[in-house]
């Protein structure tokens, strides 16, 4: 609790975030950190599961002098493949963050699923378990470009998982990736229109990437779409998804009204959030600083630190000349940006800061004009790795 470089004038509305490590199968594409079940298992084996959970409450235990008395606004359990987790499970497990911790009212708890670990009824009962809102990795409807994704489900139990989720939750999630190996415009709209017929109260759409030391990057999938095709599924995807009411409010975010990620906007805007699980991130404001955190990564080295109440790998103070680009780094992905007054509530610093990269920003056309506000032109979203650069500290 040292005193820092910063002036805070008050604290960002604060999040958790919950990392469940395990999978069936890794994705050849997946750069998060992801552990298979060894042997045959199908399942996570009740030992492992318990001694995950207990690892979980001794870390969040250790860390609530950080955040004592700061109400949470929302909870996401990811992984990993956090629907893995029995129902049961994860009830023990919200039911520990609330008696450790004051939620807000209306506070959103998401949780990962994935079609591959569905089962008739197991979204209700994580429903049950207090869950409010589900996010559902499907990827692709298409089992082609699923083998070639590495995915452990098909198409058809991709439809069915969805059936279930909208008849258990009144907002949930759907994850679909475009630019896959080898597809055109005409599958990616067919993708769209399966997708969009469930009416989705929100959907997220990523391009794939080919991140390092994944098994993509070693042998890359052939036949991936050139840029100027991958721009024109985007555009697809904008168009689509205006035609059924749902509103694009971040690069890969659409909305139906209401139904916006709280989480995921906490982190656009700077919020913070604690981060308790193998290889979890935490960003964490005081009136004098900002500092990050990342717990151990290995799932057996964490719970073993964590019982030890030393879950916490290594930290850092956020430096004032990072503070710009960081805060940029999320803000400009929200369509209509922030008010610059955050940037100054959240960041500590004066607008003097900012001053030069905002104004090269307006001069390339990438920045709106409003003074009181930060945000992307039209231009700027297209190219916003170009604008989040002008933030780099020199």
């Amino acid at each position: 609790m040292r005193p820092g470089t910063l002036s805070l004038a008050a604290l960002p509305p604060l999040s958790l975030y919950v990392h469940l490590p395990w999978c069936l199968r890794k994705c050849p594409y997946c750069d998060f950190n992801s552990h298979e079940i060894q042997g045959q298992e199908k399942s996570l084996p009740v030992d492992t599961a318990r001694a995950y959970l207990a690892a979980l409450r001794a870390d969040l235990e250790a860390a609530l002098p950080l955040i004592w008395g700061r109400p949470v606004v929302s909870i996401f359990i990811g992984g990993g493949t956090p629907s893995l987790f029995a129902p049961a499970q994860i009830a023990e497990l919200v039911s520990d963050i609330r008696a450790r911790l004051p939620l807000e009212a209306a506070c959103e708890i998401t949780l990962e699923a994935n079609p591959g670990t569905f089962e008739r009824d197991r979204f209700k009962g994580f429903r049950d378990a207090g869950v409010t809102r589900l996010s559902i990795g499907v990827q692709s409807f298409d089992d082609r470009k699923l083998k070639a994704l590495g995915r452990v489900h098909n198409g058809e139990q991709a439809r069915a998982a969805i059936a279930e989720a909208a008849g258990s939750f009144d907002t949930f999630n759907i994850d679909l990736m475009y630019a896959l190996p080898q597809q055109t415009l005409a599958e990616l709209d067919i993708e769209l229109q399966t997708a969009l017929a469930f009416k989705p109260p929100h959907l997220s759409v990523y391009h794939l990437t080919i991140e390092p030391n994944t098994r993509f990057a070693i042998a890359p999938p052939a036949a991936l779409p050139d840029a100027d095709l991958a721009s024109d599924m985007l555009d697809l995807i904008t168009l689509r998804t205006g035609e059924a009411g749902l509103d694009r409010y971040e690069v890969s975010a659409f909305a139906r009204a209401g139904h916006r990620c709280t989480h995921n906007q906490n982190y656009w805007q700077f919020g913070d959030y604690l981060g308790i699980g193998a290889g979890a991130h935490s960003k964490l404001s005081f009136p004098h600083r900002v500092l990050r955190q990342v717990r151990w990564r290995e799932p057996a080295a964490y719970m073993a630190k964590a019982g030890e109440g030393a879950a916490v790998s290594n930290e850092n103070e956020v430096g004032r000349a990072e503070l710009p680009f960081e805060f940029m780094l999320n803000a400009l992905r929200l369509r209509d940006g922030v008010p610059l007054s955050q940037f100054l509530e959240r960041t500590g610093l004066p607008p003097s800061s900012i001053a030069k990269a905002m104004a090269a920003g307006r001069q390339k056309g990438l920045l709106q004009a409003d003074p009181s506000r930060v945000a992307a032109t039209a231009r700027g979203f297209d190219f916003l790795s170009d604008l989040q650069a002008l933030f780099l500290a020199d």
